[in-house]
């Protein structure tokens, strides 16, 4: 299977889902000898991607992403456009796998044959998106889909991940959840090219208001990513359907402006840098934790750390040394 993914064209991808899903499963194997294999995959994709509209999606658990995901994924499809879903899931720490299932929680998308739901557990990734959506990003463009939405875990971890590999980046909030800021991490907002207030319907009308109200005012005080671009704050009710289509307004308002400006060229264009930058990191890390001398010098400093109350950075400064690195 290997063999055959490896010079794989969009044509079998893009009228055959299992054969998508396959390749996907090649591009996040953690085995040595499907990396190359998965690398010359994406290399040979990649002339084929970049055509399709890339929305991130994040906010607190609860606030409702993946209702979201499934009200706004279905109003495109009625638009006859293609839909693919990268939905990180948390991953379990035993097997390393996703905890939740696609299918009971956008289910409209999932039993529709223009869209496409790829759950990746995140196995703990920087950013809340998986190691690999990236690639599988630009797989799903090659298969022809016109929309690529990822759905992150969350805002407890940093979204500047997320926020990287999209053209458009939208925080969803809560009404009424008591502090007005949910734990959203200021720099979360500053990566915002649009808020949404979920669930703004029924006794959340008027805690909807007031949170809009809120979050207008934060943004004023927060330095936009375009400057011909202020941040919109929203409302809508996605398990009514309801409010999702102004949101859809909006991003394609966005897109306009940033072609317009000049900028979305620019943008796609530190979109390869940083994901550059992100797997020289990452190749660093898992290079440097699988090191045979690495392993027994944490777990002594690991003992030293619990059990002799030697200080963090300085068993941090201990392990570098002994590897050979200098301090800052």
């Amino acid at each position: 299977m290997t063999e055959r993914l490896e010079n794989l064209t969009p044509d079998p991808i893009r009228n055959d889902r299992p054969a998508l899903a396959k390749a996907i499963t090649l591009i996040e194997s953690t085995r040595p000898k499907d990396r190359m294999a998965a690398k010359n995959l994406v290399e040979t994709l990649m002339p084929y991607s970049g055509n399709s509209v890339r929305i991130g999606v994040t906010g607190v658990p609860g606030v409702g992403k993946s209702t979201f995901i499934d009200s706004l994924g279905t109003l495109l499809l009625k638009k006859d456009l293609r839909v693919a879903v990268l939905a990180v899931d948390p991953s379990s720490k035993k097997s390393g796998g996703s905890i939740m299932a696609d299918k009971t929680r956008m289910k409209r998308l999932a039993v529709h044959p223009n869209a496409f739901i790829r759950p990746s557990p995140s196995r703990c990734f920087l950013g809340g998106v998986a190691e690999k959506s990236r690639e599988t990003l630009l797989v799903c463009e090659a298969a022809g889909y016109d929309v690529i939405i990822v759905e992150t875990v969350g805002s407890g971890q940093s979204e500047i991940e997320v926020a990287s590999m999209v053209d458009f980046f939208l925080v969803l909030m809560l009404p009424g959840a008591g502090d007005e800021f949910q734990g959203i991490k200021k720099g979360v907002l500053e990566l915002a090219d649009a808020i949404a207030i979920n669930k703004a319907d029924g006794m959340h009308r008027e805690s909807a208001d007031l949170a809009r109200a809120v979050y207008e005012s934060a943004m004023r005080m927060t330095k936009p990513n375009l400057a011909e671009w202020t941040v919109p704050v929203l409302k809508c009710s996605a398990v009514n359907d309801i409010g999702v289509e102004a949101i859809w307004n909006v991003i394609q308002r966005h897109r306009q402006t940033l072609e317009e400006s000049g900028g979305f060229e620019e943008k796609r264009k530190k979109q390869n840098v940083a994901w550059m930058h992100s797997l020289v990191e990452e190749r660093l890390r898992r290079h440097f934790f699988g090191l045979p001398s690495v392993k027994p010098l944490l777990l002594e400093m690991e003992e030293q750390v619990e059990h002799k109350g030697l200080f963090p950075a300085s068993a941090a400064d201990r392990i570098l040394e002994r590897m050979g690195v200098e301090h800052e």
